[in-house]
């Protein structure tokens, strides 16, 4: 089943776990504490009267705009191919200038002004994508296990429901956009397993979290199974599991996981968080956001899981207001769910791609 509460909390979600982490992405926890305060950063620093999203929910939308753009031409491609093409769009946001990339060609998120801004993309995405040099899973082009390429293909979970595809097949095509940039096995199995714990919960009338992260955890070693950094994936997310269950303090339980800068370590933390306050949104992702290592992309990918798992009406208000870009995530999200070629500005988001707020 599609649900929009579900597609909308996943997007909304990870925007408000990105917001939140942005803003103490590259702080010290010492510095964090004695900023905000002996529970870290619970609320919104705003900027210019906006939390202010980064690269990870920007990668998220074009992610997103290049599956639609694939639905408006009736997938006549191969789904990597769109996205492929909605990625050089978003880079075209960033970084025109440095690699001539020509105006976005099947986006209209490069319409939107607020998304033309660079928020600290990673190299590793901004090199690839610049050079033209993707890869793939059976050819990779680089050995990165970068959590850039996890931290975009939450999308991927929501939008082949009902289209045919076995969850290994979504699972997949999460693996391969991933590995348009990372190459590394632990840079595009967790991408993997995001896509698959995000199709299990958001498609479910009554999800169990739990259940759907430990099937993500059997299902990888079934999907990829010469990976030779299998065990390695294996130990931190049983791990994350694991600690979810114990009563030590979150700060504790993340420095076992890590920082997060990788892939599998950026999954873990989330899906410890996730797991820690299945029901509790907020305390989900402030404890996902307070660490030294790559905060917002772990409260991003924490944010879209509990989203999808909740719904929207389960995000406290305060995570709504003044985060930016909120009626593009909408959007985006209600046309993931519904799939209307009927539905309003269809055309020309999808196929003229001339749509602006």
């Amino acid at each position: 089943m599609r649900y929009n509460n579900r597609f909308r909390g996943c997007l909304i979600g990870g925007a408000a776990g990105d917001a939140l982490g942005y803003e103490v992405e590259f702080i010290g926890e010492e510095e964090i504490f004695r900023t905000f305060g002996k529970q870290g950063i619970t609320e919104y620093v705003l900027h210019e009267g906006y939390a202010r999203i980064s690269d990870d929910t920007q990668m998220t939308l074009f992610t997103a705009n290049g599956l639609l753009v694939g639905a408006a031409d009736n997938m006549r491609l191969d789904p990597i191919a769109y996205i492929t093409q909605s990625y050089l769009d978003w880079l075209q946001t960033q970084f025109s200038s440095q690699f001539g990339i020509e105006p976005g060609k099947v986006s209209w998120l490069n319409n939107i002004e607020e998304l033309n801004r660079s928020r600290a993309p990673g190299r590793t995405c901004i090199g690839n994508l610049g050079n033209r040099n993707f890869g793939s899973v059976v050819a990779p082009r680089n050995d990165s296990k970068g959590c850039g390429g996890v931290m975009r293909v939450a999308p991927i979970g929501l939008f082949f429901e009902g289209l045919g595809l076995k969850v290994e097949q979504i699972d997949m095509i999460a693996a391969d956009a991933a590995a348009l940039t990372h190459g590394h096995e632990l840079g595009y199995i967790p991408a993997a397993a995001f896509a698959h714990i995000i199709y299990r919960v958001a498609h479910c009338p009554n999800p169990d979290l739990k259940a759907a992260v430990r099937e993500a955890i059997d299902t990888m070693p079934v999907l990829f199974p010469d990976a030779k950094y299998m065990p390695e994936f294996l130990r931190i997310m049983n791990l994350a599991v694991e600690l979810s269950e114990s009563d030590q303090t979150d700060l504790d339980a993340i420095h076992q996981l890590g920082e997060g800068w990788v892939a599998e370590e950026a999954l873990a933390i989330a899906v410890y968080c996730a797991l820690k306050y299945p029901n509790d949104f907020a305390s989900a992702i402030i404890a996902a956001a307070n660490h030294k290592g790559d905060s917002d992309s772990t409260a991003a990918i924490c944010g879209n899981i509990l989203g999808a798992a909740l719904g929207l009406a389960e995000i406290p208000d305060k995570f709504l207001k003044d985060l930016e870009l909120v009626p593009v995530l909408m959007q985006i999200a209600d046309d993931l769910c519904d799939l209307d070629p009927n539905s309003p500005n269809w055309k020309e988001k999808y196929i003229t791609h001339t749509y602006a707020l």
